[in-house]
């Protein structure tokens, strides 16, 4: 494994033509190592991706990104991994077709920064792909790496890095992970390194959604399928243009004539794509006590048996404690407290302390109010 602390390295830097990204190539220029930058494009058409400040995929990312290499003064090149990209965009439809939520932000670190993108470094001589992502890997005294959270946790994106395996971690750089700073403070040093990215807003929201609005571009390519919104006990109470346009723990734009019983709000409790069906009920239905997750990635050697750690559900999501461990490959989670709103197709990562032990496919939930 490759131990960022001892010696220069080749570096491939990943420039998205934000300021993360910027400074953190900045950081591993100034630190000794030979920083080559790459922007990813990753539309064949980058015009159809959203422009301004929300995303990070369009042609004036890439040439904010060329001007942050031409001040840092580093070679830069743009790679074309469009192809590839689109896989996971067919993926990321696909997984709302069959009624689950999907984090294209996950599948993209792991699919392509991580993998395509790290691949083709590799073939070329790097040693390191670095990221403007908040996580530290941290490198033991018998040589292991770890992946832990960044020093500021409300920056940390130690979430959607929790994919990464042992291979992937031995050539992961991350400059940004173990400062504890607040983005001001990062904006001020691109400032003063010259960046003129140092006031541009952060990119959100998924980056092929040009407008953002996810149940439109849904539509657009599933096309419209009208069904029926029904409450816990099958009573229709409304109708829909489509199931894969929810998603589990949605409150607003139910557009149900009929109100609850008790006055109070309603939220989507299910989706069903076989009959194209969305069940809505109280928030209390949405307390979930355990889960089955597929797909374990671990973040160094499997645990050997069932234990207790934290869990993290969403991308800016809290911790919750939970028991967890592999029956039959599948990863099985209880909470010690229920918790509300857990969508299949969300990842979930556990965590001992502040390391990453690991992260799943959430599959299959068991709500904690039984017989719903």
């Amino acid at each position: 494994m490759t131990d960022t602390s001892q010696r220069p390295l080749r570096v491939l830097a990943a420039m998205s033509g934000g300021v993360d990204s910027a400074v953190a190539a900045a950081r591993a220029a100034e630190a000794g190592h030979d920083v080559t930058g790459v922007h990813l494009a990753l539309s064949a058409n980058p015009q159809s991706f959203r422009t301004g400040a929300r995303g990070c995929c369009t042609i004036e990312d890439s040439r904010d990104a060329r001007r942050a290499a031409d001040v840092i003064g580093i070679p830069f090149y743009v790679w074309d991994l469009a192809e590839r990209f689109r896989e996971d965009v067919e993926d990321f439809i696909a997984e709302y077709e069959a009624g689950r939520t999907p984090n294209p932000c996950l599948r993209c670190n792991e699919k392509i920064k991580f993998a395509a993108l790290l691949d083709k470094a590799l073939a070329l001589g790097f040693d390191a792909v670095c990221t403007g992502h908040y996580a530290q890997v941290i490198v033991r005294e018998d040589g292991t790496r770890e992946l832990h959270r960044a020093s500021d946790m409300a920056k940390d994106q130690s979430y959607v890095l929790g994919v990464l395996d042992d291979r992937q971690l031995a050539h992961a750089l991350f400059p940004l992970g173990d400062t504890v700073t607040t983005k001001d403070e990062i904006r001020a040093e691109a400032e003063r390194r010259g960046l003129a990215v140092a006031k541009k807003p952060d990119s959100h929201d998924i980056c092929f959604i040009a407008d953002g609005d996810t149940q439109g571009f849904l539509a657009g390519r599933l096309g419209k399928a009208e069904g029926d919104i029904v409450d816990e006990a099958g009573a229709v109470i409304g109708s829909h243009e489509g199931a894969f346009g929810f998603t589990i723990g949605q409150r607003k734009g139910l557009r149900i004539g009929t109100p609850a019983a008790d006055g109070k709000p309603r939220y989507v409790l299910d989706i069903s794509p076989v009959n194209n069906t969305v069940t809505v009920g109280p928030a209390a239905s949405l307390d979930v006590s355990a889960l089955t997750a597929i797909k374990p990635r671990w973040c160094g050697a499997a645990p050997a048996g069932p234990g207790t750690y934290t869990a993290q559900l969403r991308a800016h999501g809290g911790e919750t404690e939970v028991s967890a461990g592999l029956v039959d490959g599948e990863l099985r989670v209880t909470f010690t407290e229920p918790v509300r709103g857990v969508a299949p197709g969300q990842a979930i990562v556990l965590y001992d302390g502040t390391r990453v032990v690991g992260s799943a496919t959430i599959a299959t939930t068991t709500r904690a109010t039984a017989d719903v």
